[in-house]
């Protein structure tokens, strides 16, 4: 029985949306608010403030693609769901980014994990970043909201053979391990969410907020960048933006001027810093685009006698976070650790050399599990960090630096992952890595990774959570916008989005930006009505 297409109903409708592709002329659209960035804290800011009687305009600079266009087939989702066509990259090239770019943002793609904030981290942000409002206490019900709208339970089913090997492993070793919560709702257990969820199971923004925004009578314009905020004398007076060809790659000659009484930033840790540098917003203190953080990870790879097919069932369903915390909040670089879903392009990748080699490892892919360990960057002062910059066009990019620090913490993590993966039963430990083969028992592993040259462009490096750029906090001098995601220069601008974290937070970071968002739209939402 076919899924029924959630947005060609609402269409038929007569949902309001607007294709930048397609536009006859020029444009001009006018709302209460303005929200630029469909994902997470877009998505969800537009739906609370459209049931609360706004007129609610939300712009996206990717396509529409719905659960028909979701053929669990890598090279069209790649090419169309996420940045550059999942070409992000850090500014030397070295590390991979992986954003989503599509109506729904990076809740189109992602692989449904959703944890709240670690209380080590709030208090992190309240002790060093001038946070307040912000406690375990104060955010519980958002978090609970968040998690009721949307689904969000620990995995009821047996996770797949590739989680299954990191539950194992560390409870060979004691270490502790849980039951990662997803937001979905009658899952099929498909594996493919990194390509769009052709059943509509996954709650993403596509299917939750953004059609309860359009039943609001909200407006939906995509296919448009937002390239510059018109600023005079500290408020917005309009939002420039230029419709995308069909690609979403070339402009397509028209333009949008966007007119709001209100505007909210939610593009994320590099666009939203970036449409502020374009735009000249002002900054006096110069932390645009500063104290951006990426939980930095690297990989581990093994084969085993058993099947694990990792490219079938929920793609993350068991996490550990026995080395995150053990050293304290600054302690030496810590980590989570979780499995990634090996689907054959991004394992060829992964995997690294070329031929006969590359032929060689992927002959054994039905056999062969992954790991992945997030670093928790931005805690200690020694950490790596990044700055969203702007090329020559004006695109953005991402100059993440490496440290010491931080490479003492990627060794570290190959060695527990090596070590989890031997105790799960492993007959062979790839770290991957451009020098290293597979290794055949823990002690050969051990040697191995210590004399590991842990060099850029040799470790493979990659990400898909860019936090930070438009950090909060209440002290103008450290942040861009106060507790509330107010902007403090600009008094009709909002950020809504991952680039309001202070620090990474050592955990996927979609429920944080849903619970700190569902509660900043409501203030917001507040301010507007009595202002």
């Amino acid at each position: 029985m076919p899924v029924p297409d959630i947005f060609a109903a609402g269409l038929a409708r007569g949902w309001q949306t607007h294709d930048g592709s397609r536009l006859a002329g020029d444009l001009t659209l006018e709302a209460d608010t303005a929200i630029i960035g469909s994902g997470a804290g877009g998505a969800t800011s537009a739906e609370i403030l459209s049931a609360a009687g706004f007129k609610v305009l939300l712009i996206e600079e990717g396509p529409l693609r719905t659960s028909s266009d979701f053929d669990l087939q890598e090279p069209r989702a790649y090419r169309s769901l996420y940045q550059e066509g999942v070409g992000r990259m850090s500014k030397d090239g070295a590390i991979t980014i992986l954003q989503g770019r599509a109506v729904g943002g990076t809740t189109l793609v992602n692989w449904t994990s959703s944890f709240r904030t670690p209380p080590q981290t709030l208090e992190h942000w309240a002790r060093e970043h001038a946070v307040s409002g912000l406690s375990t206490e104060q955010l519980a019900p958002w978090f609970a909201r968040m998690e009721e709208r949307l689904g969000i339970a620990p995995w009821a089913m047996p996770p797949n053979a590739n989680n299954a090997v990191l539950q194992r492993g560390c409870e060979r070793l004691g270490y502790r391990w849980a039951v990662i919560p997803r937001n979905v709702r009658g899952c099929w257990n498909l594996g493919y969410c990194g390509m769009g969820c052709p059943t509509n199971a996954k709650q993403s923004m596509l299917v939750t907020s953004i059609p309860a925004l359009l039943d609001h009578g909200g407006e939906l314009l995509y296919l448009a960048r937002a390239e510059r905020l018109q600023i005079r004398a500290g408020r917005i007076e309009g939002l420039d933006c230029v419709g995308m060809d069909a690609r979403g790659v070339a402009p397509s000659g028209r333009r949008i001027h966007v007119r709001a009484r209100h505007y909210v930033l939610a593009g994320g840790g590099i666009n939203s810093p970036a449409l502020l540098l374009r735009s000249a917003a002002p900054d006096p203190h110069g932390r645009v685009g500063k104290r951006t953080f990426l939980h930095l990870t690297n990989f581990c790879a093994a084969q085993f006698d058993e099947v694990i097919n990792p490219f079938y069932g929920a793609p993350q369903s068991i996490y550990s976070d026995h080395f995150q915390w053990r050293d304290g909040a600054r302690g030496r670089m810590s980590y989570k650790l979780e499995v990634p879903p090996l689907h054959p392009a991004l394992a060829a990748t992964l995997f690294g050399r070329f031929g006969v080699d590359n032929a060689l490892r992927m002959a054994q892919l039905p056999h062969t599990h992954a790991m992945i360990a997030l670093q928790r960057d931005g805690f200690h002062p020694d950490s790596a960090e990044g700055q969203v910059e702007l090329r020559s066009d004006g695109t953005p990019v991402l100059d993440y630096h490496m440290t010491a620090y931080s490479w003492d913490g990627i060794r570290r993590a190959f060695h527990s992952m090596a070590e989890i993966q031997f105790a799960a039963g492993a007959r062979a430990v790839l770290p991957l890595h451009a020098d290293a083969d597979y290794v055949h028992t823990p002690r050969a592993a051990r040697e191995l990774i210590d004399r590991l040259d842990l060099a850029l462009y040799r470790t493979r490096l990659g990400s898909a959570h860019v936090m930070g750029g438009c950090a909060m906090g209440d002290d103008p001098r450290q942040a861009v916008v106060d507790s509330r995601g107010r902007h403090h220069q600009l008094e009709n601008l909002s950020v809504h989005d991952g680039s309001l974290f202070p620090t990474s937070i050592g955990a996927n970071p979609q429920l944080s930006i849903y619970a700190l968002c569902a509660k900043f739209a409501s203030q917001l939402g507040e301010d507007l009505q009595n202002a």
